[in-house]
Order: structure tokens, then sequence, then C-alpha cells
């Protein structure tokens, strides 16, 4: 499906608006209802339900906090200012920072549906069992380099061997040539744990995998203290602890965010023609603008720059297949 692009003029507007807002926020808070504390304050969303946000402030402490209608649509991930309204654990969201990053996904009606926003990371993850299907891999890595998001690559369950190891580890040792991070990890018996943990710290990540490839056992592991984070989150929001479907995000041990989120699940490539899926394969770059023929679509056509590179070993001859496979699907959407 097409990526609905802003004019300059519209990006502008919006820039304007989120300025004079978080401007309102900060400097004008007078002009808010007698029941709100003037001070305006930092904070983070951690989930949403509904018209109901739970944030956490500086020092990480959960605070339910209701929101304008005019701010649009919050996310996990977003940055916020807010206002106690004199409870400890309740508060105004009056306006939203603007995001670095926002990973969205295709919804009903040709809409983009946000999931995440000021990502850094998308941590990919694969497994021997169940091996990864078609180029959901290559489809994830596109989504990544569309967003601006450093991409590592896990191979979970790597304890587990035969044929589909072997295939995946000559995948992956692909990946890392092209610049990718590749780490081995095996929750059953903790190795790779902390160097994934190591490439977490500091970042704001989320993970994203076809089912069955041991996301939820990665959480497990790499979050020690989940059933207090979940707990203090279920009291402060009031919901049971298995009754939300929302993007979660959790502060991580050794500092950083990770972000747990159901709807990854049907996460889809939202880009819109060729041009942009050739630039989700940085491998491409050095070969783009080069083919004979100007619209060149990099299939049976003479001259290709692209079919050159994979005759010559410089681009995995999957890794192309896949590109021609994403670039049809797109002219179906």
């Amino acid at each position: 499906m097409s990526r609905r692009r802003l004019t300059r003029q519209q990006k502008a507007r919006i820039a304007a608006i989120r300025e004079r807002r978080l401007h309102q926020a900060q400097h004008e808070s007078d002009k808010l209802p007698a029941r709100h504390d003037e001070t305006p304050r930092d904070g983070i969303v951690v989930v949403r339900h509904g018209r109901s946000l739970v944030i956490a402030d500086n020092e990480r402490h959960l605070v339910n906090c209701q929101f304008r209608q005019n701010l649009g649509d919050i996310v996990c991930g977003d940055r916020v200012i807010w206002h106690s309204t004199g409870d400890d654990d309740k508060g105004v969201v009056t306006a939203v920072k603007d995001r670095t990053t926002l990973l969205s996904r295709p919804a009903y009606g040709g809409h983009e549906k946000p999931l995440a926003a000021n990502l850094t990371q998308l941590v990919i993850v694969a497994a021997p069992s169940p091996p990864p299907t078609g180029y959901l891999l290559d489809q994830y890595l596109a989504a990544a380099e569309h967003f601006g998001l450093r991409a590592i690559l896990v191979l979970n369950k790597s304890d587990l061997h035969g044929n589909e190891h072997d295939k995946l580890l000559e995948q992956f040792e692909t990946y890392e040539n092209i610049g990718y991070r590749v780490l081995h990890v095996s929750t059953k018996q903790h190795a790779g744990e902390e160097k994934l943990r190591s490439a977490l710290q500091g970042e704001s990540s989320i993970l994203v995998g076809q089912s069955g490839v041991g996301k939820s056992s990665l959480v497990n592991m790499l979050l020690p203290d989940l059933d207090v984070q979940t707990g203090a989150l279920s009291k402060t929001s009031g919901l049971g602890k298995h009754t939300t479907s929302s993007a979660t995000l959790y502060f991580l041990p050794q500092d950083g965010t990770l972000i747990d989120s159901p709807g990854v699940r049907s996460f889809r490539l939202l880009i819109g023609d060729r041009a942009e899926l050739e630039q989700g394969f940085r491998e491409f770059a050095p070969f783009l603008g080069h083919c004979q023929f100007g619209d060149c679509r990099h299939e049976q056509e003479p001259g290709c720059a692209l079919t050159e590179a994979v005759e010559s070993g410089k681009i995995a001859d999957w890794r192309l297949n896949h590109f021609r496979l994403m670039a049809q699907a797109l002219e179906k959407t």
C-alpha cells in the first residue's frame, strides 16, 4: 500500500502546532483547569488503554493519566508533558513532544496505525524451529531502514542443530557481511545473554518475529523483574495483568527500554513503491542508478546493475529474489 507523504507546508504546520502545545503546557499553565498542578512534568507513555495512559515519570513512578482529545494518537514510547491532579497516581497529559521515530503498520481503510514511538532499534528474532517463512526477515530489515531504526538480528534457540540451523547460519552470515549485527542466543542455556543485554543497553528496542521463535522467553530472560513491573502496571491502570493486548514499555535493568507489542504480529511493510523498497536493501546502494535503463525493474532487463552484482558475487541471489517478490507484492496492494 502507498505511504501518505506530507507536503513541506503540512510538515511545517504540524511542527508549529506541536511547538505551540509544548509552549502552552510549559509556560501557560494558568490556562489549565483549576484541579491541575501548575508544574509541568516530563513522562514517557508505558501503555495506552483507550482514553487512559499509564506514564512513567523521571523516577519511573507510574501515573494513570487522561489526555486532551486534540493531542492525536498517543502511543507507547511517546514522551509527554503532564500535570498532577493532586493524587500521586493521577494526572493529565497536556502535550506530546516531537517523535524521533514512529513505527506503524497498515490498518483498515488505507490508514497507518502507529505502534510505538521514539524507538532506536528493531530486534529481529528468528529460530531454526519454526524456520523463517518467505522473505519475512528481509521485510523486517527493509522496514528498519525505512523507519530509520538500527536492526539487530537474533538467532534464538541456537542450541538446536540440524539442516534448518545450518541454513540460518548461512543466511545470517550474509547479513553480517552487509553490516548487520547478528547475535546467537539460547534462552534455554542462557548463551549469548550478556551480548544481547549489552546490545540493548541505553536503547529503546522492540522485538519482532514470527510466532514460536521465543520472543516471550527472551523478554522473561531480559526482565528478571517482569512480574514486579507487570504488577505495578496492573495496580496503576486498574486492569488485570493479562487483559491487555496493547504495546507495553518495560525498563531494562541495565538501562534502556524494551517494548513488547502484539501489534508486531500483523506488522507489515509500509513502503509505497520500488524506489523506496530499493533503499531498504542496503547492499544495493552502490549499484542503484547504474542500470542501462532508468526505469529498470531489476527483473530480466539487459544491463541491470543489480543482476550483474549478483553474477559477480557482490549481492546474494536470494536477497535480490526477495526484493523482486516484495516489489511484486507492492504492485498488488
